[in-house]
């Protein structure tokens, strides 16, 4: 008798190891082994810059940057950058 399945979709980036790296936490606790589905768009997709800035501020592992601590600069630190370019 097979055990019952909960699917659970989530988005992720497989990088240069390759390793897959979700773009948010699975609501389960762990550990626990679980079985993937990976499904692969049939051609390379770009993603536009907003949809990375997206990705990354929702990422659990930047979550530290919003710690009190890591506030360490203010708006008269340093002086502006004009691209001559």
């Amino acid at each position: 008798m097979e055990t019952p399945m909960t699917a659970i979709d989530s988005t992720g980036l497989v990088d240069e190891q390759p390793l897959l790296k979700l773009d948010q936490l699975l609501p389960i606790p762990g550990p626990t082994r679980v079985r993937l589905i990976i499904l692969l768009p049939s051609e390379p997709e770009d993603w536009d810059e907003s949809e990375w800035l997206r990705a990354a501020a929702s990422n659990p592992a930047f979550d530290f940057l919003k710690e009190r601590e890591e506030d360490i600069y203010t708006l008269a630190d340093g002086k502006p950058f004009y691209d001559q370019g």
